[in-house]
């Protein structure tokens, strides 16, 4: 086949059922993540311990896929991708079962610690297996598809992970995630084709890697961006909540709503992306701005708001899948899901970073002002894009 034909090739219908697996499992992936959010004082009550200490469920599971995204991807860059992502799974679902089963909080901490390292792994190579099962014309069509899974779950995941917890229990949620986890890896076992490590990827190659300008830079982008989106996200729930006096019923459908906009980002990816890479990450970037600058001034009225939220929500999945688009196409075919495992840890650095720094002016300023924390951060960001950025990619 020549390559002009390969790239006028469509998708057959077994390559869409694949597509739908990687899909579904993001959403079982993320939804897990998003679980100890939603049955913190479930946990923390059933352990009889404080909110801060059941908090670290979450804080160390940030810091482990922060820390182990790159060790843990080059242990297992020679394995072929297929066996690699059903290992994953299955290894996913033990821990899930293992949360089920915890006596007590250092057996459900060493779960989530198990499943921190499933994720390293597989947001390490989700994106490169979906953008090398499909033509090449459909590669901005794949990742969209990988990214709509994660909005989904903050639409569906949490809030049904939460409602199952609450009413037979939050072990129940964990169960249940597994047992969804076990039929996606069964869907994947007999739809996802073989797809090749490429011979792996040696520590020795890293300081290649890393002397890839367009790489670094890309890097060190991402961690502005969400540094200055998770100033504000963070703690967006108080601030809806205190400073825009939102009741508690339009707060959680506002939450719902980041998870729509994120569709309807990756929509757009997929159809304009392509036309103008440039234009639709600086949209991405102001629409930043406009949000952050904004969110304070218009405080006074909640549908204002709401509606800021949902461009927020949009942005932040264009950035999110086109990131991962420009990282894969900077880096060679054998150092992909290497470069994607970076990623992952300089993106968790991020989220690290705008916690602790909305955290420090919710502190000793006012939580009202996070908005403009970020709309400041996000100046920073943009200057990065005009003065480095724009030649580079």
């Amino acid at each position: 086949m020549t390559k002009n034909k390969q790239h006028e090739e469509t998708m057959t219908f077994h390559t869409w059922l694949a597509l739908i697996g990687l899909t579904c499992s993001g959403f079982i992936f993320n939804t897990s993540e998003y679980v100890p959010i939603g049955l913190m004082s479930s946990i923390s009550t059933d352990f009889g311990i404080t909110m801060a200490k059941g908090g670290m469920l979450i804080s160390v599971y940030a810091w482990v896929v922060m820390i182990l995204s790159l060790p843990l991807m080059l242990m297992v860059s020679k394995i072929e991708l297929r066996k690699l992502i059903l290992c994953v799974i299955g290894v996913f679902v033990a821990c899930q079962l293992m949360s089920f089963l915890s006596t007590g909080y250092p057996m459900l901490m060493a779960s989530r610690i198990g499943v921190a390292c499933t994720h390293a792994i597989f947001w390490s190579i989700v994106s490169p297996i979906a953008v090398r099962i499909v033509p090449q014309s459909c590669q901005a069509l794949a990742l969209s598809a990988i990214v709509t899974g994660t909005s989904v779950a903050m639409i569906v995941g949490m809030p049904l992970a939460r409602v199952i917890g609450l009413m037979i229990g939050w072990r129940m949620t964990f169960l249940c995630v597994g047992a969804f986890a076990l039929l996606s890896l069964i869907h994947l076992y007999f739809t996802l084709p073989k797809v090749s490590s490429c011979g792996g990827f040696s520590v020795k190659e890293l300081p290649a890697l890393f002397k890839n300008k367009s790489l670094v830079s890309l890097y060190m982008f991402v961690f502005l961006v969400i540094t200055t989106y998770y100033i504000s996200y963070s703690y967006v729930e108080p601030f809806l909540k205190q400073v825009v006096n939102m009741p508690d019923n339009i707060i959680t459908g506002t939450l719902m709503i980041f998870g729509v906009a994120g569709i309807v980002g990756s929509l757009s990816f997929s159809k304009f992306y392509i036309r103008n890479r440039y234009r639709f990450i600086m949209v991405a970037l102001f629409n930043f701005l406009l949000c952050f600058a904004l969110i304070y001034p218009l405080s006074f009225s909640i549908p204002v708001i709401v509606v800021l939220c949902g461009l927020w929500g949009i942005s932040i999945t264009s950035f999110s899948v086109s990131m991962q688009s420009e990282i894969i196409s900077h880096s060679s075919k054998e150092a992909a899901s290497v470069a994607m495992s970076i990623y992952s840890s300089v993106f968790n650095l991020g989220i690290g970073s705008g916690a602790l720094i909305g955290g420090a002016v919710c502190t000793y300023s006012n939580i009202a002002y996070i908005g403009f924390a970020g709309a400041i951060m996000c100046l920073l960001a943009i200057t990065f894009w005009y003065i480095r950025m724009k030649k580079l990619i």
